[in-house]
C-alpha cells in the first residue's frame, strides 16, 4: 500500500475518500427502473391475410380466400419472357388515287423478288462484292435472340407451333440465306438477322456483315458458326434426353387429367422433377419448358394438397412469371392456409423454392405475387418445426433483402407505394416469429432488419396492420441488450415513435407494445433518454396518453375500442404479478415505466417533476386503485413518483405538493402488501428531507413504522427503513421513539445479523446511530448499557479489516472482486462505523452529568 502512495501524482484523488460525484452517485441510488412484462400476444386461431382486427377496407386489400382452378394458368403465357418487345412496324398503306383504303395488290413478280433475292453480282475474279457496294444498303446487325419470345408471343402460338414453325423457317432460312428477310414499310427488303418464327440464326464472323455463300463459308469457319455448332450439339442432347427420359412421363402425366388419380400424379411430379434438376432444364430456355406447364396446369383441379405442392413445385422450378407466378403463389398460400398441411412442406425442396422466387420477383412487377408468397411463409413460421427449417435456410436474410428494396423504390418514388403495404405486413409477421430462433438476433443485427424496420415506421405511419407488426418485433428483440443498443442509435427511431403514438392514440394494441419498446429504451441508456426527451412533443405526447387512459379508466372500460365484443376477447391480459390486468391498465402501465425511466437523468427528471400535471395523474391513480386488485398498476404508479420526487426542492409553493403524495402513500404503509409498503417506503426516503413532511409522517405513526420494519429479515426493506430513519433522527423530538420501540436493539441485530455480507446497510445502521447521538451526554444513557458493550464488539471487530474481510476476502473469485470489497467495506461503512465507535467511547463515563440549574 505504502508503495502505491509513494507512486502516486501530486493531483491524484483520495483512493479511500468518495468524490462529490460519487456522493451524489449514492445519493440518487433511489432512483429506480423497472420491469414489466411484454404485452401478450395471442396466436391467431385460424390463419388469415390480414389480422382480424385490420383497418384496410375490404375493397382495398387482396382477398384472404379465392377460387383457383386450373383455368386460371395461362398456357399461352407460359413460354419464357425475353425482356425485349418488338415494336409494331410504323406503315400506314397509301390510298389509291381512286380514293380506295385497299392497298395496291402485289404484282406476283414483284413477290418473287422480294421473296427470292437473288445471288450479288461477283467481279472478274469471281469472288462476290460486299453488301456494302454500290447500289445495295448494307445488312443491319442481328437484333437480340431474346425477341423471338415476345415474336412468339404476339403471334398467340404456343410453345409447340412456334418450335414447329422454327423448323420450317430454319429450313426456309437455308434455301434463301443466312439472315430471314422481312418488309419496312416501304416495301424494302431488310434484315432482321432472325427466322420468321423468331427463332435467333448464326451471325456472319466479321465485323461487315456479308450474305451469299461466300460469307455463309467464311462464318462456318469462325467463332460463332462454332459455337452456333456446339449450342445444337447441346439442344440435339437436349431432346434426346427428353425423349427418352422426360417425354414418357409426361405423356403419362397428361394422360391422367381426367383419371385423377391422386398418388401417381405425386409419383410422376416428383420423377419429372428429379430428371429435370439432375439435367440443369429449369431454365427458360429448356425447348419443351411451355408443354411441361401446360400438362401441369391441367391437373391442378385435384384437390389432394400434396400433390398440388408436387404441381406447384415444378411450376416454381421453371421460374414463371405474370399471371401463372400470381396463380402458383395464390396456389401455395391456399395449402399453407390449413395448418394440417404443413408437415407436406418440410418435404423435398418446395421452402428453397418459395424463398428463391421472393429473391428473384421484382416488387414493382410482381407485386401481388410476392403479397401471397410471402404471406404462405408467414403462415409457415406459425410451425416450430418449419420455423427452424426457414432459420437455416436464412429465411431471414431472403426478407431482409426484400424489405431493403421495397424502401429502396419508396426512396426513388415521389410517394410511398400504398400496394406495398400488404407484402410488408405479411414479411412484417413472418420476422416478428423468426425473431424467436436461435440465430434471429444476430441475422436481425447483420442484415440490418432494424434500421429497416424503423424506416418503415416513418414511411408508413398510417398503416396500423403494418405498425403492430412492427412494435411486435421490438418488443421481442429489445428486451436484449445487442438489439436495444441498435435500435436506440437509429436517428429516425424517436421521432417515428412520437408520431406513431400521437396518430394511433386510441389503438392500445398498438401504444402498449410502442411504450414497451421506449421503457426498454431508456431502462439503461442515458443518450435514448435525453433524445427521446428532447424529440419534439415527446413529453407532451407521453402526458396526454396518461390522461387519456386514465379517463378511459375511470369511465370503467377495459379497451380503447370499447366494443363488447372487443372486452370480451382481449380485456384482460396477465400481469407481471399474475393478477389479471385490462388493456387499459396495460397501456398505463407501460407510460409509468416510460416516465419512471426518463427521470433518472438529472435535466429529464427535473423538467417532469416541475409538471404537476404528472404528479396530479400519478397520485389519482394511487388514490383510485386498491393494491390487492391492481398490484401492478399501483406499485408502477409509485416508483414513477418515486422518481419524481428525488427532485423535490425547498420552494414552498411545492410543499402541498409534497404533503400529497405523503398522503396518498399512506395507506401502502399501512397495507399488508409488501411490494407497496416497500415502494411507498422508497418515496418516503426521498420526501422526508424535508421537516415539514417528517412532522406530518411522525403524527401518522410511520416513524414507528419504520422501526418495526426493522425487524422483518427482508433485507431490502431493511435497507429502505434505515434510509427513512435516517432522516426523522434529524429532528431531536423524534428521537427518542427510537429507543422507546426497541429500535436501538434492533438496529445492533441487523447489524450483527448482515454486517459482514452487505456494507452498504451496515454503513446504513451507523447513520442512523450517529444522527441520533448527535447531542448525547452519556452513551449508556442514550443507548442502554448492554445495547453499548454489543456495539462496541462488533464496531470493534468490523473496523479491523484482517477480521472483518479474511472470510469473504478468501472466497472471492478473483483480485477484481476482492478490491470491490475492500471499497465496498471502506467508502460505505469503515468512516461513519468509526464516528461511532469514537462517539460512544467519549462519552462512555460512569459519571450520570449534572442536572442544569432551574
Amino acid at each position: 500500500m505504502e508503495s502505491k502512495k509513494t507512486n502516486k501524482p501530486f493531483y491524484a484523488l483520495p483512493e479511500k475518500m468518495p468524490t462529490s460525484s460519487q456522493i451524489v452517485s449514492a445519493a440518487r441510488s433511489s432512483l429506480r427502473t423497472f420491469d414489466t412484462c411484454r404485452p401478450n400476444t395471442p396466436r391467431d386461431e385460424q390463419r388469415h391475410l390480414f389480422p382480424s382486427s385490420t383497418s384496410r377496407a375490404p375493397e382495398s386489400r387482396p382477398p384472404s380466400s379465392f377460387s383457383l382452378t386450373s383455368r386460371h394458368f395461362d398456357g399461352a403465357d407460359s413460354r419464357p419472357v425475353s425482356g425485349t418487345r418488338l415494336s409494331p412496324l410504323d406503315h400506314t398503306p397509301k390510298k389509291q388515287e381512286t380514293g380506295s383504303s385497299h392497298p395496291k395488290p402485289v404484282n406476283p413478280a414483284d413477290l418473287e423478288n422480294l421473296l427470292v433475292p437473288r445471288p450479288p453480282p461477283t467481279d472478274k475474279s469471281g469472288a462476290r462484292r460486299g453488301s456494302a457496294g454500290p447500289g445495295r444498303p448494307r445488312v443491319p446487325a442481328a437484333i437480340s435472340a431474346d425477341s423471338s419470345d415476345h415474336l412468339g408471343h404476339r403471334t398467340g402460338q404456343g410453345d409447340e407451333s412456334g418450335l414447329e414453325s422454327s423448323r420450317c423457317a430454319t429450313e426456309t432460312a437455308s434455301a434463301v440465306g443466312a439472315g430471314d428477310l422481312g418488309l419496312d414499310g416501304v416495301g424494302v427488303v431488310k434484315s432482321t438477322g432472325r427466322s420468321p418464327a423468331g427463332v435467333p440464326l448464326p451471325s456472319s464472323a466479321g465485323s461487315d456483315t456479308r450474305s451469299g455463300s461466300a460469307g455463309s463459308r467464311k462464318s462456318s469457319a469462325g467463332k460463332s458458326s462454332r459455337t452456333s455448332s456446339a449450342g445444337k450439339r447441346e439442344g440435339d442432347e437436349q431432346d434426346e434426353f427428353y425423349s427418352r427420359g422426360i417425354e414418357p412421363l409426361v405423356s403419362e402425366l397428361a394422360s391422367l387429367t381426367k383419371k385423377k388419380d391422386c398418388d401417381r400424379i405425386q409419383e410422376l411430379a416428383g420423377q419429372i422433377y428429379s430428371a429435370l434438376e439432375s439435367k440443369g432444364c429449369f431454365t427458360k430456355q429448356f425447348q419443351h419448358r411451355s408443354h411441361i406447364l401446360k400438362v401441369i396446369f391441367k391437373l391442378l383441379d385435384v384437390d389432394e394438397p400434396r400433390v398440388l405442392l408436387r404441381l406447384a413445385r415444378l411450376i416454381l422450378g421453371f421460374k414463371v412469371s405474370g399471371n401463372n407466378l400470381l396463380n402458383v403463389c395464390k396456389l401455395v398460400f391456399k395449402v399453407a392456409r390449413n395448418d394440417k398441411n404443413d408437415p407436406y412442406f418440410l418435404e423435398e425442396n418446395i421452402l428453397n423454392l418459395l424463398l428463391e422466387t421472393i429473391r428473384n420477383a421484382d416488387p414493382v412487377a410482381s407485386c401481388e405475387a410476392l403479397i401471397y408468397c410471402v404471406g404462405a411463409i408467414k403462415f409457415l413460421t406459425g410451425n416450430a418445426d418449419i420455423l427452424k427449417r426457414l432459420a437455416k435456410l436464412d429465411c431471414i436474410k431472403t426478407l431482409a433483402f426484400l424489405l431493403h428494396s421495397i424502401n429502396k423504390v419508396n426512396r426513388e418514388s415521389t410517394k410511398p407505394i400504398d400496394q406495398y403495404g400488404h407484402i410488408l405486413v405479411q414479411l412484417a409477421a413472418a420476422l416478428r416469429n423468426l425473431a424467436d430462433t436461435s440465430s434471429g438476433r444476430d441475422r436481425f443485427l447483420t442484415h440490418n432488419v432494424i434500421g429497416g424496420l424503423v424506416t418503415l415506421m416513418d414511411t408508413y405511419p398510417g398503416d396500423s396492420d403494418l405498425m403492430l407488426y412492427i412494435s411486435r418485433i421490438f418488443s421481442k428483440i429489445t428486451l436484449h441488450a445487442d438489439c436495444c443498443s441498435v435500435l436506440a442509435n437509429q436517428p429516425l427511431c424517436y421521432r417515428a415513435f412520437v408520431n406513431l403514438l400521437k396518430r394511433h392514440l386510441l389503438k392500445e394494441d398498438l401504444v402498449v407494445r410502442l411504450c414497451f419498446v421506449l421503457g426498454n429504451l431508456t431502462i439503461k441508456n442515458d443518450s435514448a433518454r435525453l433524445k427521446l426527451f428532447q424529440e419534439v412533443d415527446s413529453i407532451e405526447t407521453l402526458l396526454l396518453i396518461l390522461k387519456t387512459y386514465l379517463e378511459l379508466d375511470r369511465e370503467g372500460k377495459k379497451s380503447a375500442g370499447g366494443g363488447a365484443e372487443e372486452r370480451q376477447l382481449n380485456g384482460n391480459v396477465e400481469g407481471e404479478s399474475g393478477t389479471p390486468v385490462t388493456k387499459v391498465e396495460d397501456v398505463l402501465i407501460k407510460v409509468m415505466r416510460v416516465l419512471a425511466n426518463l427521470s433518472i437523468n438529472e435535466d429529464v427528471g427535473s423538467t417532469i417533476a416541475d409538471n404537476s400535471d404528472f404528479t396530479q395523474l400519478l397520485l389519482s391513480v394511487v388514490e383510485q386503485k386498491d393494491i390487492a386488485s391492481h398490484e401492478e398498476v399501483m406499485t408502477n404508479a409509485v416508483v414513477a413518483i418515486n422518481n419524481m420526487s428525488f427532485y423535490t426542492t425547498k420552494d414552498v409553493k411545492k410543499m402541498a405538493a409534497h404533503l400529497g403524495m405523503a398522503e396518498s402513500l399512506l395507506k401502502l404503509i399501512l397495507s399488508d402488501n409488501m411490494e407497496g409498503l416497500l415502494e411507498a417506503a422508497r418515496v418516503f426516503g426521498n420526501l422526508t428531507r424535508h421537516k415539514e413532511v417528517r412532522d406530518f409522517l411522525s403524527q401518522n405513526k410511520v416513524d414507528a413504522v419504520m422501526v418495526t420494519l426493522l425487524d422483518s429479515g427482508n433485507r431490502e426493506l431493511v435497507f429502505i427503513a434505515c434510509g427513512v430513519l435516517i432522516n426523522f433522527m434529524l429532528d431531536e423530538d423524534k428521537r427518542s421513539l427510537l429507543k422507546n420501540e426497541g429500535g436501538i436493539k434492533k438496529l445492533i441485530d441487523v447489524l450483527r445479523d448482515f454486517g459482514r455480507e452487505d456494507w452498504q446497510l451496515s454503513g446504513c445502521v451507523c447513520k442512523v446511530l450517529v444522527n441520533y447521538s448527535s447531542r448525547i451526554h452519556s452513551s449508556v444513557g442514550s443507548f442502554g448499557e448492554p445495547e453499548v458493550a454489543e456495539l462496541t464488539d462488533l464496531l470493534t471487530e468490523y473496523l479491523d479489516k484482517d477480521c472483518a474481510l479474511s472470510e469473504s476476502l478468501a472466497n472471492a473469485a478473483d483480485e477484481e472482486m476482492r478490491e470491490y470489497i475492500e471499497d465496498a467495506w471502506h467508502d460505505e461503512f469503515f468512516q461513519v462505523g468509526e464516528q461511532l465507535l469514537k462517539r460512544i467511547e467519549a462519552h462512555s463515563s460512569p459519571l450520570e452529568p449534572l442536572q442544569a440549574p432551574s
